[in-house]
This record gives C-alpha cells, structure tokens and sequence, in this order.
C-alpha cells in the first residue's frame, strides 16, 4: 500500500501510536477509571478505525455508480454485528403527518490494529489482540422528512454508565458498569452493539443502524476521491518532546490530504487547539464537511475506474449491523443521505465539561439530545411542526393512584437562586390530596433541575410515572426513564418554585451554543494550532 505519511518519521508515528496506546489503556491514572485489557484471545476481532467521519461521506457517494456496487464480492466484502446487546430498548419515534420517522446511524471507530496492515499504519504492535476501545462515536440523525441531518460526537473520555450488555458470539455476560467509566470502553463488552445500548441508555433517542470502518480502510478510502482539502491557520508538527503525536506536518493554508496524512489529520490532538481529544472531534468534523463536498463536486468521481475502487475499499472497510448487510441496503441508505444539501448538514460535539482530565455531559447535553429525539433540526431552519401527537400507551397501564408510590424531591436549586424551601412537601401534599397517598417528600437529596420532571427505573413503573404527570399538568416529554432512581420519582424543578399549578415552560428548541456547531456548506473552517506545535 502506498504510504504517503511525513517521510522519515515512520518510526516515531509508531512509538508515538503506542504510548497513545497504552495512555489510553492505562485510563492517565488521573481519576481512578482504568480500563483493564483482555488476556484471553477474542475470537471476534472487530477491524474497524477510530476515525470514522470518512464513513458517512463514503456512504453519500453510492448513488452516483449503482451498476458498480451489486457485484457480490462487495457484499461478502462487509461484515456483520448485532445491533443493541442491551436489555433495554427505546421505542421508534412516531412517524409524521407523512407516515416518515427519521433515522438514526451510530458510527463507532475502535482503536484496535487486529491486522498486519493496520499494524503498520497504526503502530501499537503491543496492542494486538487486545479488547478494542470505541475511541470515536458519532450519532447521525436524519431528519424524518430528509431535509436536514444532524451529526452528534461524544468525546471518548465522556464518563458515563454502561448498561449490562451480552456478546451474541459466546453468550458471555458483561455486568453493568460500577459506578461511570469512560465510553470507549463500551466497545469491549460484546461489540458495537453494547455501544449502541450505551447511547442509547444516555440519550433515549432510538438507534436504527450502526456503522464501523477498518482501520486501514480510510487511506485508500482518502486516495479513491482525490484527496480532501483541510485547513491550519499556523504551520504544524504533531510531535512533542516524548514522542506524542500523530506526526502530521502542514505549512498554514489549506491543502489536499489523502493517504496516511488524512489519517493522522483525523488522528491529531496534539498540536490543535487545547490538545485534547475535543479538538481531535472538531477536526473530524471539518474533514467530513470538506469530504462531503468533494463526493459532490468532484467530477472525477465518475470514472468508473474510480468509482469502483472507491466501492471496494469502502465495502471492505464496513462493519453494520444485520439492517445494513448488503450492497443493495447501504445503496439505498446513501440515496436517503444524499438528498440533504451541505448547507443542512450540521456537525455538534455533545456539550461536556471536565472532571479532572475526563468529562461528563452538561444539561446542555440533554437539550441536544432532546432535539435530536424530537426531530428538531440544529441549524434553526425547520418550517413550523404541528404539535406532537400523544405518545404510545406503555405496555404497563398505570396502577391505581392510590397505590402508586412516589418520591418528591426539591430541585428547585439555580446557580443565581437558593432552593425554594418546603416544595417537596407542598407538591407531595397535593399529590396526596388527589389520591395519590403514597406520596411522600424526600428531603435528603436536593437536585437541581431546570425543568420539573418525573422519573422511573424499568418500563412496568412507566405507566405509573405518567399517571402522575397527568395528574399534575406535567408534559410525556418530561417524563424520563433513568437508573438513577429506584421508583418512581418527582424532581420538582426550578420552573415550578411556587404555587400548586403546573405551567410548561416555552419550549427552546434552539441548539445549545456550548455544542459548538459547525455547517456542512462552511468552507472557511481552519483549526487553530497550538503555538507549543508549530514550525517555521
């Protein structure tokens, strides 16, 4: 395979990769969270790469040569996974006027080099064999209407918890996690499909399919279009002192990357911006919106030549769950992604802040998430929707209310007001008035939410949970299903500090600001080099 990395540094790339590596498999040691490697030989192997934007523009370029991708060596090409290794499951949206329901995509990079091939281009030879980490997760969302897709990251280092997952190969149980550990982990609990069951869990947002590349898919993937264009507002040289880096190396300006420069482009954290694996996601999120581009304008995308290797490097770069297992399937697919113009196309990172070197997501995340589940596009160019219809009856129906036990909490707490004393109480006290007897204050915990809400822990306390929200005005969208609780349980919010009338607050459907979004039709994106990696 032609290598068209910085010459001379192959041997640095490598060590570097592996102190990566092995950073990551050591969790930094700076908050307690490790993630133990596997002794025992998987007989699975997952190819895929950690940089997976490269993906869902390879998917956009199907439609423009279907006669070369039904030759059935292409679908022996892709190989195939269970998709929610979870217990749990999350309802499918409910289709529109127009009988449409958007589609949501899971793309998962694993950083495992399971291959001669990826050996090289990766490095990390001690790592082979180990239980791969998802170091790279990004959630597609296309709109039901297929006017606008939404693209959400979750850093690698997000802290969360894993939900209890079994692998479909051998039957092996994963337990839940104790307490949050990082999300890459997910990936070596049974495969993807434990991933999906994570996001999932988090989000409440139904996934339909999920995606992965091979690692050393992405340079010949790079090489097929031509190259991408990327863009660094100062000279860089991903290397530090100890060897850290993906050793990319570009005068300012932008410039064509393809081959093992676009895969260290995707690989970089040292050298933009802050270092950290957040920048690393902003500058997938560029190469993506540029790759994007080029499939779409790029004439020379109709030699057949071309074409046809582009459908061979991106077939045997695929892992998919059983909904996406052939030719035909992912053709279509690209056909749906195609018809969204760039310039409605918007990339997000989840909004996140940091616990000591790792992160957690913020109520920002949840307002993301809250739009990507009620189909509200980022960009703030949706036409005006009619209101939503009344969700599904739960498969459990409410018990009586005078048997239905409920904790109220005071979380009336903002980071400008005190907590607004007794609400607990009052709001209990009511609840008992309309027959709820069982309800009763929790004093011990004080949360603060913005937003009153009611959750439950497992889907039979479901229809109870709503019974109380319908008994006091609050809206179904408030009524949230979480492992935090133990049964069902009243957060009264901040925007319910007095009074015994509950009124819903104006919806915002705007995204939040702290999800730094970027359009898919902006060309004048650049990143920023950290002055500590520049060159002159």
């Amino acid at each position: 395979m032609t290598r068209s990395g910085v010459q001379g540094e192959d041997t640095q790339e490598e060590a570097a990769a592996a102190s990566e590596r092995a950073e990551a498999v050591r969790g930094d040691g700076d908050n307690g969270v490790e993630e133990a490697k596997d002794p025992r030989p998987r007989r699975r192997r997952r190819r895929a790469l950690r940089w997976t934007a490269v993906l869902i523009a390879a998917l956009l370029a199907g439609s423009a040569g279907a006669g070369y991708l039904y030759y059935e060596h292409l679908n022996d090409n892709i190989k195939q996974d269970a998709l929610n290794l979870g217990d749990n499951k999350v309802a499918a949206p409910t289709p529109n006027a127009a009988g449409q329901t958007p589609l949501n995509i899971l793309v998962i990079g694993s950083d495992a080099r399971d291959s001669e091939e990826n050996q090289q281009l990766g490095g990390a030879r001690e790592t082979f064999g180990s239980t791969p980490l998802a170091d790279v997760q990004m959630l597609v969302h296309l709109s039901a209407d297929r006017s606008n897709m939404s693209v959400v990251s979750m850093p690698r280092d997000t802290l969360l918890e894993i939900p209890k997952c079994t692998d479909p190969d051998d039957g092996t149980v994963h337990p839940a996690s104790e307490g949050r550990v990082m999300t890459n982990q997910s990936l070596g609990h049974g495969g993807p499909g434990c991933t999906v069951a994570t996001w999932q869990e988090l989000t409440g947002i139904h996934i339909d399919h999920f995606v992965m590349v091979d690692f050393a898919g992405v340079v010949s993937m790079a090489d097929a279009v031509g190259g991408v264009p990327v863009c660094v507002d100062a000279n860089i040289h991903s290397r530090d002192g100890q060897g850290h880096g993906s050793g990319l190396k570009l005068a300012k300006g932008t410039h064509p990357v393809k081959g093992e420069q676009a895969l260290q482009w995707l690989r970089t954290r040292y050298g933009f911006e802050d270092g950290s694996d957040l920048a690393r996601a902003k500058a997938q999120h560029m190469y993506l919106n540029s790759m994007v581009r080029v499939l779409r304008e790029n004439a020379t995308l109709s030699s057949p030549n071309r074409l046809r290797r582009l459908a061979e490097e991106a077939t045997a770069a695929l892992t998919v769950d059983p909904g996406l297992d052939s030719v035909k399937k992912l053709y279509d697919l690209s056909n749906e992604l195609r018809t969204v113009k760039p310039e409605r196309i918007t990339m997000t990172t989840m909004p996140n802040r940091y616990v000591g070197a790792r992160v957690e997501p913020t109520e920002d995340a949840e307002q993301l998430f809250r739009l990507v589940r009620e189909d509200i596009a980022l960009d703030g160019k949706d036409a005006k929707k009619k209101p939503d219809a009344e969700p599904e009856p739960p498969a459990d129906p409410a018990a009586p209310d005078d048997e239905i036990a409920v904790q109220v909490r005071n979380g009336t707490r903002t980071d400008e007001l005190g907590t607004a004393p007794g609400r607990a109480n009052a709001i209990a006290g009511l609840l008992v008035e309309r027959g709820f007897t069982k309800a009763v204050a929790d004093p011990s915990v004080l949360p603060s939410e913005d937003r009153t809400v009611i959750r439950y822990p497992s889907a039979d306390l479901e229809g109870d949970a709503r019974r109380v929200a319908k008994s006091l005005g609050v809206p179904a969208s408030s009524v949230k299903r979480s492992t935090d609780v133990s049964g069902v349980t009243l957060v009264v919010g901040a925007d319910w500090r007095e009074g015994t009338a509950y009124r819903a607050p104006g919806s915002d459907d705007r995204t939040p600001e702290s999800a730094e979004a970027l359009n898919g039709a902006d060309e004048s994106a650049c990143m920023h080099v950290n002055p500590a990696f520049t060159w002159s």
